[in-house]
């Protein structure tokens, strides 16, 4: 009986010390997936951080149009415990460029992401370098959202991924209104708040040199990492450092 009571104390203690772990931070990371994904494109990093007691949300976006895909951030902010670190893949630098203007974010971290100016669209900045490969493997439904067909996410999207990985980014991915990528950002949080940015250097959905020149426009402590599109389902132990190295 003795010692049980002593094991149930140790393993209370070290449950404790975990959750003073996450505590300590007192920072949550709130994750935004992109265009023809969702928040479980998430998961190999947020079991990375979770592994180092990091608080983490992901954002279930509605992809309907930038203000509603802020809208959907914003709530996730205010679900949050302490201070954000908002972190953003593809179409979500979008929309952490204008959530982050939350008085709580006190770091951007792009991922493959577009960080458009204030006054600016997304497509307005996609357009400023040649169009990378997968641009034409892009979908469109007739009420005017757009998908990726398999065989884009096989060849362009996620093509350093396994067939069955491919196939659950295929299966859960999210279709995005294709009007939202003309709505400009009123005010990029960038300009306010310390950034980071992984670029995929074997992108075909970004430009990886747009990517460069986002990330040097931004003044964002950059890595580089021999990625497709999805560095997060293929790098997560990259991409997690990088969120860590904002978190602390």
């Amino acid at each position: 009986m003795k010692k049980l009571f002593i094991h149930t104390v140790a393993v209370g203690l070290l449950l404790a010390a975990a959750g003073g772990s996450a505590l300590a931070n007192n920072k949550t990371v709130v994750l935004v997936h992109g265009a023809f994904a969702d928040g479980s494109s998430w998961n190999r990093v947020i079991d990375k951080l979770q592994r180092q007691h990091t608080e983490v949300i992901a954002v279930q976006l509605p992809l309907t149009s930038l203000k509603e895909d802020v809208a959907a951030t914003q709530r996730a902010i205010a679900r949050a415990h302490g201070d954000v670190v908002l972190v953003g893949h593809s179409w979500g630098g979008t929309v952490i460029s204008e959530a982050g203007n939350d008085a709580r974010v006190k770091a951007l971290v792009y991922v493959a992401a577009f960080a458009p100016d204030s006054g600016q669209s997304t497509a307005a900045l996609a357009d400023s370098y040649p169009a990378p490969p997968g641009s034409a493997g892009i979908a469109k439904t007739a009420d005017g959202f757009l998908y990726l067909p398999g065989k884009s996410v096989h060849q362009d999207f996620a093509p350093n991924i396994t067939a069955a990985e491919q196939n659950w980014l295929i299966a859960t991915q999210g279709p995005i209104r294709a009007d939202a990528f003309a709505e400009k950002v009123t005010h990029a949080a960038w300009h306010d708040k310390p950034s980071w940015y992984v670029v995929s250097k074997s992108d075909r959905m970004i430009n990886p040199d747009l990517e460069r020149s986002m990330a040097k426009a931004i003044d964002a402590k950059t890595t580089e990492v021999a990625a497709s599109h999805v560095s997060m389902v293929s790098h997560p132990e990259e991409v997690a450092r990088v969120i860590e190295q904002a978190v602390k």
